[in-house]
């Protein structure tokens, strides 16, 4: 690589999608110095899918890989029965051991896709957590205070509130920065909702008489329906969803977030991207937009193939008036069922049609074919829904 790519691509690493860096000078020297460093990535198999938000850090760790740094990723199979509190306005429940095994059959093949596995290194974490006796756990304890986990945003609230915080759920941070310790990472990086995790690691480290490493957090991504990806709350697009659907999850998605999704789920470069969004201001038509972005997306997990085929599909449905021109389109207030306004609309007769409906399978998202199976399914806006054979409903 030429000394400006080099340069061209630290500069990347450190602002593309990136929400924080501790230390970022520290860093930036690092990487122009040319010194080969250990960066740490690590996920617990909460579900059995990576997600596109996920797969942020996963880029952003090839990108390293890509600059020759050694890779170093973690699956926090044993962290994942202790439960991560990032995030959690409550207590996290713990999952079992057989929840992890399941969720983690695939999981090395989706990594996979994004990072080189022969020239990574890959640790499950309980072949060193599980080794610990209750004398280490409680050395490793000494390295935090109370009053610093209450200085994490959801533990402070949940206090102040009087809500339960158990002790299980300070262990998690002490033991994801126990994983930096074994492992010797010199960079740690995460979601923005990781930073008091990836943090603690440098705590740790001091504690345990290693350097500190520095840590870079990415930003967020909002899933289908507006909040943080996230694989607890179901609104996720799996970089193994197969290709028709998740063109179609991306197509459904707000307007508002074509911007950020094209930063931080293609691998465009910054300039493409800024000609691409330029036409949105020329009077250039979303969806138009939005196709192309599907397409980048599903091209990256599936091939350019699989991505026009993808492309084509919804075109037949969506361009060919395989729905009606006239499609019935409807609004949902905060908190209002879904149903309840089918009923109003005459879409449906009664809460036991719809109920009957969904046993049937009669009920899917057009974008995806995918059926719906909850009564108290709650649709982002931009989807479409066919209710039996001949009825349409799009949400607006």
């Amino acid at each position: 690589m030429i000394e400006v790519d080099k340069n061209h691509a630290i500069e990347e690493i450190l602002t593309r999608g990136v929400e924080d860096i501790f230390l970022k000078e520290s860093l930036k020297t690092k990487l122009l110095s040319g010194k080969k460093m250990r960066i740490k990535l690590g996920f617990d198999p909460t579900s059995n899918n990576v997600h596109i938000g996920r797969a942020i850090t996963l880029w952003k760790l090839r990108a390293f890989q890509d600059l020759g740094h050694q890779v170093v990723f973690i699956i926090g199979d044993f962290t994942a029965l202790i439960g991560d509190p990032s995030d959690k306005l409550s207590k996290r429940p713990m999952l079992t051991e057989k929840d992890v095994k399941q969720n983690l059959k695939t999981y090395k093949a989706q990594i996979g896709k994004i990072i080189d596995l022969k020239k990574a290194e890959f640790h499950y974490n309980s072949k060193w957590l599980k080794k610990l006796n209750f004398a280490e756990i409680a050395h490793l304890a000494e390295s935090f205070t109370v009053s610093q986990m209450l200085e994490r945003r959801n533990f402070k609230e949940r206090y102040e509130k009087g809500d339960q915080i158990s002790v299980r759920e300070f262990l998690y941070p002490l033991l994801q920065g126990y994983d930096s310790v074994m492992v010797k990472a010199d960079v740690e990086l995460g979601g923005f909702d990781q930073l008091f995790n990836v943090k603690a690691g440098r705590v740790i480290q001091k504690y345990y008489g290693q350097p500190e490493q520095d840590v870079m957090v990415s930003q967020m991504l909002e899933g289908t329906d507006g909040r943080k990806m996230s694989s607890s709350w179901g609104n996720v697009i799996a970089i193994t969803s197969e290709p028709v659907k998740m063109y179609g999850q991306i197509m459904s998605m707000r307007d508002e977030l074509i911007e950020r999704y094209f930063t931080l789920c293609t691998r465009l470069s910054n300039d493409e991207i800024e000609d691409i969004l330029s036409g949105l201001k020329s009077g250039i038509n979303p969806r138009d937009i939005k196709m192309r972005l599907a397409r980048e997306i599903v091209a990256l997990y599936h091939g350019a193939i699989a991505a026009q085929k993808a492309e084509t599909a919804f075109i037949d449905t969506f361009k060919n008036k395989k729905i009606p021109e006239d499609i019935i389109e409807i609004s949902l207030i905060l908190d209002e069922p879904l149903v309840d306004v089918l009923i109003k609309q005459n879409i449906v007769t009664s809460k036991t049609e719809w109920r009957r409906l969904i046993d049937e399978k009669a009920v899917s998202i057009v974008e995806t074919e995918e059926k719906i199976i909850n009564y108290m399914f709650r649709p982002v806006a931009g989807t479409v829904l066919r209710i039996g054979k001949k009825r349409f409903v799009k949400i607006t």
